[in-house]
């Protein structure tokens, strides 16, 4: 195991056998992966979360075969991560038991009950917001959905795989170490109009746009709307999405919940990914980043398998952790030094 100092991360693409060689060693460990390759994992010091899409450092690439890892290192041997098993009960718990000094990574199994619980309440829960609560929502292939259930991996416990608990590991910092939550969103709203919905969920029948009552299946579809575009919301000045499942029913799916008398609006177009990446990329603070995740909507919508996003690396998954559920945004973590 690595040396006591400053909570550093190193991240790569590896094998099952490499993965397994860095648990045999203590690591601790943030895996993402296919179902296939996380299943038989042996014990010990990780938690994981199943999905194929990933950002590796030669570019944007869908893999069954390979494991994406986060080796977190340095803390003193007194505060060593706390490696935890929540369910759709205790999970309102994980900010207070976050450490006061540091950060949490949560990774949450797609439609599943915990997922859900977090996605909509999550704001509301005690003590959110005092310490970076980050992560990310497992998968599967998504032409896969309906025969597979996202699930997530806990070392722990013998490295069991569940589809109706979340894991998350808290991550105590020395003093002289802290922790941000940054995120790149290239989405905004669009110039249609506003819609509203009456019901907090991932699923909904009904909505009203400037006012009129409509079903939101059929307003999409008599209005020709490019749902890889997601419904966007304005809070106060921080743009939030909701990326858009299945409008192919009388029920609309999302990948994150939408909220009571919110006004949401389609996203304008993005003509130029990479682009309008790179620009947002050159504005933001990139320095100093130790965990990353994205949204497997932009790596399918816009074109990135084999390119690159900077020098962003990280599972692509179906929703992202920033104290709330977000969809299609890039989520990262910065470690600076005072």
């Amino acid at each position: 195991m690595s040396g006591e100092g400053l909570v550093t991360f190193s991240n790569k693409m590896a094998t099952k056998e490499e993965v397994i060689e860095l648990i045999s060693a203590g690591e601790y460990l943030v895996i993402s992966g296919d179902e296939a390759v996380l299943d038989g994992l042996p014990s010990g010091n990780w938690i994981a979360g199943t999905i194929p899409y990933f950002m590796a450092h030669d570019g944007g690439r869908v893999d069954q075969t390979m494991l994406h890892v986060n080796i977190i290192s340095g803390f003193a041997a007194s505060a060593r991560p706390h490696l935890t098993l929540y369910d759709v009960n205790s999970v309102s718990r994980i900010a207070t038991e976050a450490p006061e000094h540091g950060f949490t990574i949560l990774l949450l199994p797609g439609e599943s009950e915990v997922h859900t619980e977090y996605a909509q309440n999550a704001p509301d829960y005690a003590n959110m917001y005092f310490s970076p609560i980050i992560g990310w929502v497992s998968g599967f292939p998504i032409d896969e959905i309906g025969e597979r259930t996202a699930k997530v991996g806990f070392g722990p416990a013998s490295g069991m795989l569940s589809n109706n608990h979340a894991v998350a590991i808290h991550v105590q910092l020395p003093e002289e170490q802290t922790a941000q939550i940054k995120t790149v969103n290239l989405f905004e709203q669009g110039d249609g109009p506003a819609i509203t919905f009456k019901q907090t969920g991932f699923e909904v029948t009904s909505c009203e746009v400037n006012g009129q009552s409509w079903n939101f299946a059929e307003y999409v579809t008599e209005n020709h709307i490019d749902v890889r575009w997601p419904l966007v919301a304005d809070y106060a000045g921080v743009l939030v999405n909701v990326a858009i499942l299945d409008v192919s029913r009388e029920d609309a799916k999302f990948y994150a919940p939408v909220f009571p008398d919110i006004e949401y609006k389609f996203a304008k177009p993005v003509d130029d990914y990479i682009a309008k990446f790179d620009k947002a990329l050159s504005q933001a603070d990139m320095s100093n980043i130790g965990f990353s995740c994205n949204s497997l909507l932009n790596l399918l919508y816009c074109d990135l398998e084999g390119k690159k996003t900077g020098d962003i690396t990280g599972p692509m998954a179906f929703g992202e952790i920033a104290y709330q559920n977000l969809t299609q945004t890039l989520v990262y973590l910065t470690l600076d030094t005072l």
